[in-house]
């Protein structure tokens, strides 16, 4: 068929369809306008929700009865259904001055239409439009993006999704003190000039000292004992391969595995190899990598904001180590760093007990520290460590072809922090300091869902909360409000208990913890709500039956369309005869 005969079938078809239109429907003049753009976006289930603007002094914005009168006589424009009449309701009204409606049932395209033209008729009536469901601008098409629970929404990811809407890691660059890189198409496009600090060659394995290539030549030790003691034989790690697939793999490339900072440039930089590195050529590594000095060595073209040291080992911290920690600090560059995965705490793993320093320790998909990870009142952080797949090499010896594996160990928690940090530099109005970065990170941190004994730092980083507080959203500024005192909870009563959260700006985020501990008979015979100081109600538990049981929760809530300042109020309703109970705490943190 020509394109003008399709042109001509398309045009008969739209002829024909608003003639069946005109005969289903009463189309009426329209007196507001109808933006029917929303139409047009995809649904799962069809049309309920709609937005009206009446003029301000109309009959409709001074009395809610007249308002639902108007809603229901234009609710008749859309034939019964199953031989019940449309219901439409309001539910509440916007800052702005409009009005929320919904309907009782699902409309198709041509329902929705119809009765939106149908409110629009009315004189008062200044615009409707349908209410929108909004997605997340960006998920990545990657083919593995769905194994990789670290970016997931569940209360135990780093909250990365939303935070992507926002920032990418555009124009950071985050170095890899690490094993080195290998050729691989998943990170190739992310990665700037390098260099290797190996100085030893048995280390190296490429025949020479330090260089400018920092091509990972492979870590395989084919001797047992050749390393220390018991030492055994093993195939190449690959290990900076995957920590940078983490931080910076090239994403939405429907191929592989997404990186945390995917738009952010990674320099790497080569200081271990068999048996490991020196803490020489590590210092080095941390002095160039942050635009340093180093003697007989070119200047980095490329000074990092963010090193990642996903190594360590025992001991206290070196003056060496502190002294390039610190130099790389005061040139204005965050050092993340790995906990150890010695299931000790931390104070005994170098670098990671150096001040100055991020110290990040693996939490599991449960929300719960790792098994291995190292803990202690030196761990700043925490993220996700057990199984986190990434970039990789097929080689045992030395490199095979790309590929792609999962990893267990604080090493892997440790890039998702620097590539947070990265992205929270992207956003940022001018670089944040190291100081003012870790202070951000930990005040925008997540609780751990499940248990970390001996202590994970702040919580899990929250990509999102951190990179909104880099804006100047005001998610640095995380407070928590607590109601302690006692509620007695009665049979078929509602009690309430409220918290005042007063001086702050903006909107609540849309990631706020509720944390609530209800002593109670029957649990499943609460509903447990959240009332927003404009009295938005947001449902926390509602169920019915159940066994004896208490409710000891945190609920993760988005609250971004509320104001902060205000009474929030929890309120608890028992259902049932014979339940004793009472609200032992709960607390609000923003």
């Amino acid at each position: 068929m020509s394109d003008s005969s399709k042109s001509r079938s398309r045009k008969t078809t739209a002829a024909a369809t608003a003639l069946l239109l005109s005969s289903l429907y009463v189309v009426p003049a329209m007196a507001g306008e109808v933006n029917l753009a929303g139409l047009s976006a995809p649904q799962q289930d069809g049309f309920k929700q709609f937005i009206v603007k009446y003029a301000d002094g109309s009959p409709q914005q001074r009395d809610t009865a007249t308002l639902r009168g108007s809603l229901n006589s234009a609710a008749k424009a859309v034939p019964a259904a199953k031989g019940k009449a449309l219901g439409l309701g309001h539910l509440r009204r916007l800052a702005v001055g409009a009005d929320v409606v919904r309907s009782d049932r699902n409309l198709d395209r041509v329902e929705a239409e119809s009765l939106m033209r149908q409110i629009a008729a009315d004189p008062n009536v200044l615009y409707v439009e349908v209410d929108q469901r909004m997605t997340a601008v960006l998920t990545p098409n990657d083919s593995q993006f769905g194994s990789q629970w670290g970016f997931g929404t569940s209360a135990s990811s780093i909250n990365v999704r939303p935070a992507w809407d926002k920032s990418t890691g555009t124009g950071v660059v985050v170095a890899v003190i690490d094993t080195g890189i290998t050729n691989h198409a998943d990170l190739n496009a992310n990665i700037l000039p390098g260099y290797d600090f190996i100085s030893d060659t048995f280390v190296s394995r490429d025949g020479n000292g330090r260089d400018s290539n920092p091509n990972d030549e492979g870590d395989w030790n084919p001797v047992a004992n050749e390393c220390y003691s018991g030492s055994p034989v093993t195939n190449s790690s690959w290990h900076g391969t995957h920590v940078t697939g983490t931080v910076a793999a090239v994403t939405n490339n429907s191929t592989g595995v997404a990186g945390t900072a995917f738009n952010a440039k990674v320099v790497p930089v080569r200081v271990l190899g068999r048996c490991g590195g020196y803490t020489s050529d590590i210092a080095d590594a941390i002095v160039w990598a942050s635009g340093g000095t180093v003697t007989g060595v070119p200047a980095n073209a490329n000074p990092a904001e963010v090193i990642n040291m996903s190594l360590g080992g025992g001991g206290t911290c070196s003056s060496t180590y502190q002294n390039a920690i610190n130099g790389a600090v005061s040139r204005g560059t965050t050092v993340v760093v790995a906990a150890g995965n010695s299931n000790v705490n931390v104070s005994g793993a170098v670098p990671a007990n150096c001040p100055n320093v991020i110290a990040v320790a693996a939490i599991t998909s449960a929300g719960s520290k790792a098994s291995f990870s190292n803990y202690g009142a030196g761990v700043d952080i925490a993220a996700p460590g057990a199984s986190i797949l990434s970039t990789l090499n097929t080689g045992t010896t030395t490199p095979g072809s790309a590929s792609y594996a999962s990893y267990n160990g604080t090493s892997m928690a440790a890039p998702h922090v620097a590539g947070v940090v990265a992205l929270m530099q992207a956003a940022a109005a001018t670089p944040m300091t190291p100081s003012q970065v870790e202070s951000t990170l930990k005040s925008t941190a997540r609780p751990l869902p499940g248990t970390c004994s001996g202590g994970c730092g702040a919580g899990i980083a929250n990509a999102d909360g951190a990179v909104v507080a880099a804006q100047g959203g005001g998610g640095g500024n995380t407070q928590t409000y607590t109601n302690g005192t006692d509620v007695t909870i009665s049979d078929n009563t509602t009690v309430t208990s409220s918290v005042a959260v007063s001086g702050r700006t903006g909107n609540a985020p849309s990631n706020a913890s509720v944390a609530v501990n209800i002593v109670h008979t029957y649990i499943g015979d609460l509903k447990v709500d959240l009332i927003a100081p404009d009295g938005s109600v947001y449902v926390l538990h509602n169920r019915s039956g159940g066994s004896a049981n208490n409710i000891n929760q945190t609920y993760t809530v988005n609250l971004s369309s509320e104001a902060l300042n205000g009474t929030w109020t929890l309120r608890v309703n028992d259902n049932a005869n014979q339940d004793t109970g009472y609200i032992n705490s709960w607390s609000v943190t923003f």
